[in-house]
């Protein structure tokens, strides 16, 4: 009798366990069942913010509902994501983000959030940046800039989309290794950089290619670049490892969610991104930005920005940067 009892009490307590479960296998299988909150990380204009929309439209017909694409710009993609970190891991909000507010930011200020606070859902561009000053400037090469802060301490002033992304590490690397002092003055995202420096605020731009137009036409000249190779469009401007510095932009654009979002939520939404990246429209949009069409699923991207953590945490130890309260 005593088995017979303990067996009774097993079933129930497997079939309530069951009963639980069924609404959360019911409402993963169903979702989306509404529209979905896309936050773009940095302000309107920008290549983040225009290849992300393109993206979105494109991905909308694969999930059956539409994804509602707003900015928060600010701390380099901080500001947005310790927003998006306050919400609930439901997949109804995610955000486009690049790869220097998941894994640099938190290492080098303190925000609201931490990289393990998010699940990648996929990656889909590998940025190219570099360099850029008005074209009637007197500094036609990047060693003419540098031989202009030298003898002008301070004075050389440039534009990021925020302190802490690669583009700023870029330019504080150089100044580190030439012993050079030069004054960072972040932005909201790389649209108002670019006016900040077509408008002569400051002296250049270190960013990805919002300025890619005004160089083709000619109101702006490319000094150097950040990539690990020359920019198709431009093969006569170095790198800076061309240069001597042992530096380069590793950035991704990144479509993640919270942690705790059902996995199969993430697998739906990757699945949908994934298939929108095939869109001619999409792959013209990232080409004309000359960046790379690149995708990594929701593991592999967790893999690489793991790893991206780290070696990034070795180089601000290299430059003695401290972590800001």
């Amino acid at each position: 009798m005593k088995q017979k009892g303990w067996k009774r009490g097993k079933m129930i307590l497997v079939f309530g366990f069951l009963f639980i479960l069924v609404p959360v296998f019911s409402f993963a299988q169903q979702y989306p069942t509404k529209p979905i909150n896309l936050i773009v990380t940095f302000a309107p204009g920008g290549t983040l913010d225009t290849s992300t929309r393109i993206l979105a439209s494109k991905a909308e017909k694969f999930l059956g509902q539409p994804l509602v694409v707003s900015n928060v710009g600010g701390g380099a993609g901080s500001v947005a994501l310790g927003q998006v970190a306050k919400k609930r891991p439901d997949g109804y909000d995610i955000t486009s983000c690049t790869s220097t507010g998941l894994i640099r930011i938190p290492q080098l200020r303190a925000v609201p959030y931490g990289h393990e606070d998010f699940v990648p859902i996929m990656h889909f561009a590998a940025v190219q940046s570099g360099v850029v000053v008005k074209s009637d400037s007197p500094y036609k090469t990047f060693k003419d800039l540098i031989e202009y802060a030298r003898k002008n301490p301070g004075k050389v002033t440039y534009a990021t989309s925020g302190a802490g992304s690669p583009m700023h590490m870029a330019m504080e690397y150089v100044a580190e290794k030439e012993g050079i002092q030069w004054t960072h003055v972040p932005q909201t995202g790389g649209a108002p950089g670019l006016t900040a420096v077509l408008g002569g605020h400051v002296t250049a731009m270190s960013d990805s290619t919002e300025w890619l137009p005004h160089v083709q036409e000619g109101s702006l000249r490319l000094l150097v670049t950040h990539g690990e190779r020359r920019m198709k469009g431009f093969p006569n401007v170095p790198t800076l490892r061309d240069l001597g510095y042992d530096f380069i932009n590793e950035t991704v654009f990144v479509i993640a969610a919270l942690k705790g979002t059902p996995p199969s939520i993430v697998k739906k939404l990757d699945e949908a991104f994934h298939k929108a990246m095939d869109d001619p429209e999409f792959i013209k949009a990232i080409q004309n930005l000359e960046f790379d069409v690149a995708y990594r699923n929701s593991e592999d991207t967790k893999k690489y920005l793991e790893d991206a953590y780290q070696r990034f945490g070795v180089m601000i130890r290299k430059l003695n940067i401290q972590k800001e309260k």
